[in-house]
């Protein structure tokens, strides 16, 4: 007859999963003290070792609620959504010290055969079988906290990624402010739908700071112009003309003026030039600025 655990009762369930997650419950100071010794979190939590247990503590919890409703095998277990977060703090920190994905799902597997030894020492009398039941959907257990890992880990990767386009971008779309109420972005390379993004976001907060009448968007250094890239200037040039100010497009060179032209491309409410020297005159000139060239033979005006 199988032995049932200290404090199960005839009508309590003694399926192995059960059995497991009362041996989390009980065992569970045991674990995460063990655990803390682990380089998962040895590592990670280096204030003091009982930051370290805490932690324990709390994954030991996650396991033992998910054996409790039997899938021990599901990764979107509602037991594991209370430790995803920390999870993924303890994942950032060891990839903050170089470690790839599958040398942190290694340090994961490390968790399992301390929680595997108390296991066999808790049940020394249980019947062969069972206790090799018992193991398996332990051992599973440990697998699926690892794919939560391994899950969490990528996920995490793909933020930073996208962190480090976004700050990219932002480096590669600088603000100028050419003169007093004057500013400028130039603009270099492909205009895809998030840079035009960030782009407009970039020149209206400029705008905003300094009080600038006058915004220009510079794409000499953009090699195409089709129709989307159209759109998000035409775009921008709105955004810029609720703010207050007016955009001025420079850069236009005659390859993109031919083919502005044979797309169709109405840009005729756009004020454009050539240059953005030539814009920056349009826009001192404007702003009733007199500008003057310097020639060997004196002073005049341009």
């Amino acid at each position: 007859m199988k032995q049932l655990p200290d404090h199960a009762t005839a009508a309590e369930p003694t399926t192995p999963a059960s059995d497991v997650g009362r041996f989390l419950h009980r065992r569970r100071e045991q674990i995460a003290q063990r655990w803390a010794d682990e380089p998962l979190f040895r590592t990670v939590f280096t204030v003091s070792r009982d930051e370290a247990v805490e932690a324990g503590r709390v994954v030991v919890d996650a396991l033992a609620q998910v054996a409790d409703t039997g899938r021990v095998a599901d990764a979107d277990a509602a037991g594991f959504a209370a430790v995803r977060e920390q999870l993924a703090g303890m994942v950032a920190s060891r990839a903050r010290f170089g470690l790839t994905s599958g040398q942190i799902s290694t340090e994961v597997d490390g968790l399992r055969t301390p929680a595997v030894d108390l296991l066999l020492a808790e049940l020394p009398q249980a019947p062969p079988e069972h206790l090799r039941e018992c193991t398996a959907v332990l051992t599973v257990l440990m697998g699926t906290l690892r794919l939560v890992v391994l899950e969490t880990s990528l996920s995490e990767g793909q933020a930073l990624i996208d962190r480090q386009q976004l700050e990219l971008m932002e480096a590669a779309t600088p603000v100028i402010r050419l003169w007093d109420g004057i500013v400028a972005v130039p603009l270099i390379g492909t205009l895809d739908s998030a840079r035009s993004q960030v782009v407009m976001e970039t020149l209206l907060e400029s705008v905003v700071d300094q009080q600038a009448r006058f915004a220009i968007l510079d794409i000499t250094g953009v090699p195409m112009v089709d129709s989307l890239v159209a759109q998000h200037l035409m775009k921008t040039v709105e955004a810029v003309r609720l703010m207050g100010a007016e955009c001025v497009v420079s850069g236009i060179r005659p390859a993109i003026a031919q083919t502005i032209v044979h797309l169709g491309l109405d840009l005729g409410t756009v004020v454009t030039r050539a240059s953005l020297a030539d814009a920056l005159g349009y826009a001192l000139n404007r702003l009733g600025a007199d500008i003057v060239i310097a020639t060997r033979g004196g002073a005049g005006p341009r």
